[in-house]
């Protein structure tokens, strides 16, 4: 566990806070990509923190175009706190990225279209 610094906001007033990050997973969701952004460019990205194990930008199964997020997976919590902290908020191609903790897939009901 460690501590970042954050700014946040309470009726318009900037205030500061400490952010306690804490990492069970080296695993991370990345938001707001612009649809351009490869499987390789995302790598090379998150290799400047540190190691990484898979990246996956995800895309549409019709028409094979990224969604605008994907998923990397960092060889440790420590590698995949520091991503966090150095490239939530980034830009990208004029874009702030989103880089957090990824949630487990919730189960979903079937989906009937009859």
């Amino acid at each position: 566990m460690h501590l970042k610094g954050v700014r946040g906001r309470n009726n318009g007033k900037i205030r500061d806070k400490a952010k306690v990050i804490n990492m069970a997973t080296n695993k991370l969701y990345i938001g707001n990509l612009p649809y351009s952004m490869t499987e390789n460019q995302l790598t090379e990205m998150f290799q400047k923190i540190g190691e990484v194990t898979s990246a996956k930008v995800i895309t549409d199964k019709f028409s094979g175009r990224s969604k605008g997020f994907a998923f990397v997976e960092m060889s440790s919590e420590e590698e995949a706190g520091k991503a966090i902290e150095k490239l939530n908020g980034t830009q990208l191609e004029g874009r702030p990225i989103v880089v957090s903790e990824a949630r487990p897939m919730r189960e979903r009901p079937p989906r009937n279209f009859s």
